[in-house]
């Protein structure tokens, strides 16, 4: 911040406390509806898994059809968030959310039904194509809430800590997430979770849709908007934040396959999820706790000692045998992860092209999807033909696909007098 003295012409620096909040701007409804309205993606491939498994007596297809998920997230979640941009997000909210709930209960009857395992996975594709983007699309909206309506010396801090909450919240979602599906599956019924995401996706993210906030987000169709090309988003600026998060999400899926297969030669598989959440819960605090580094701890630092972090959490995990190691390990990775994930979020959000920021979140967060999937993938094959001890090297690599995206963005991104970055 300058501390140039003011001319008659100049108006006045304004203090930390000018302006309003974003909570003031958002209302005070706006966090616990966005915070409710994406736990039924979070519950969608555990609960399809589940629905599958116990429907088809099949955990190959089951696995497979939890996979279309992803895939037809992937592909369908970019244009979602193109679409937002372009016509806005309550139209393009309510559309998806009415298709979402219909493939949802759509999946459900086609699993009960005699149609074939084909059937099955063309029914997972849809619900993941049409899956509502509630975490980059708020993200998308609150960053337009600070980009005009709170002072320019504020937008900074501002960002880093809605970011930050927008991470924590992202985590808790997929820790407690799965958690609502065994419970459902359990007391009720294999189907309650998809039916219970069905009905709380038309509830919440209808609501969520037609919030007030909605107005605060800038989008495209305005007379005076403007749109930067497609070519825009495919800058060497933001390929590389975007194979951080593609990274972050190959942690993702890694950890718990790799987790599972090393429990499982111990004869205790089914702990895999609660230690998991370790490394969850862990993460979210320590996302949480990014808004409180001081300024001087410029983001290109932070990614770089953060993705080091995770990549010594991940190495120690593949060597520690004893539960209190592996617990241990797991701590230090959600340490490395909560923040990297902050960070990387951070930069697309200061690095979105005019016009498409909808879309540039969107495409960050299919980056974890796809990241997360494909590292399932890939780790439960290993584990299958070289073991645990081969599966557990998976997130080292992964680790290193964070901290060689964070070194890359450090060498061709220079830090301003004002904080911002180029």
């Amino acid at each position: 911040m300058s501390h140039a003295p003011q001319t008659p012409d100049q108006p006045r620096i304004p203090t930390q406390d000018d302006g309003p909040t974003v909570l003031q701007v958002a209302g005070p409804t706006y966090f616990p509806v966005a915070l409710i309205a994406r736990f039924p993606y979070a519950m969608m491939v555990v609960g399809v898994l589940t629905l599958v498994v116990s429907a088809r007596g099949s955990m190959s297809l089951g696995g497979l059809t939890s996979a279309m998920v992803g895939l037809g997230t992937a592909v369908c979640g970019p244009l979602i968030g193109a679409a937002a941009d372009r016509f806005g997000q309550r139209p393009v909210l309510l559309i998806a959310g009415a298709a979402s709930s219909l493939t949802l209960l759509a999946l459900t009857l086609v699993v009960y039904s005699d149609l074939p395992s084909d059937a099955v996975l063309a029914a997972g594709v849809a619900v993941g194509a049409t899956a509502p983007q509630v975490p980059p699309l708020s993200r998308s909206r609150l960053v337009g809430i600070i980009s005009t309506r709170l002072p320019k010396h504020r937008h900074v801090r501002s960002v880093n800590s809605t970011m930050a909450y927008e991470s924590a919240a992202d985590e808790l979602t997929f820790v407690f997430g799965p958690m609502i599906v065994g419970l459902l599956a359990t007391t009720m019924h294999p189907a309650a979770p998809i039916i219970g995401a069905a009905v709380m996706t038309l509830l919440f993210l209808t609501w969520f849709a037609v919030h007030p906030s909605w107005f605060q987000t800038p989008n495209s169709t305005g007379e005076q908007a403007v749109v930067s090309s497609v070519s825009a988003l495919f800058a060497p600026r933001l390929l590389v934040v975007f194979a951080g998060v593609l990274g972050v999400g190959m942690v993702f899926g890694s950890v718990l396959t790799s987790l599972t297969a090393v429990l499982g030669d111990a004869g205790h598989a089914e702990r895999a999820g609660l230690l998991y959440g370790a490394m969850g819960v862990g993460s979210a605090v320590c996302a949480l706790a990014v808004a409180a580094l001081p300024d001087r701890f410029s983001l290109r630092n932070r990614w770089v000692v953060f993705a080091v972090i995770l990549l010594i959490g991940s190495v120690g995990l593949s060597v520690v045998e004893t539960l209190p190691g592996i617990i241990a390990m797991l701590v230090l990775q959600g340490i490395g992860v909560g923040p990297t994930l902050v960070t990387v979020f951070s930069f697309a959000a200061r690095r979105t092209p005019e016009g498409r920021s909808a879309t540039v979140m969107t495409m960050a967060s299919t980056a974890v999807v796809v990241g997360q999937s494909a590292a399932a993938a890939t780790t439960g094959q290993i584990a299958e033909s070289f073991g645990s001890a081969g599966a557990i090297s998976v997130p080292i690599a992964a680790a290193c696909v964070v901290t060689a995206a964070a070194l890359i963005n450090r060498a061709f991104t220079r830090p301003s007098s004002t904080g911002r970055m180029v």
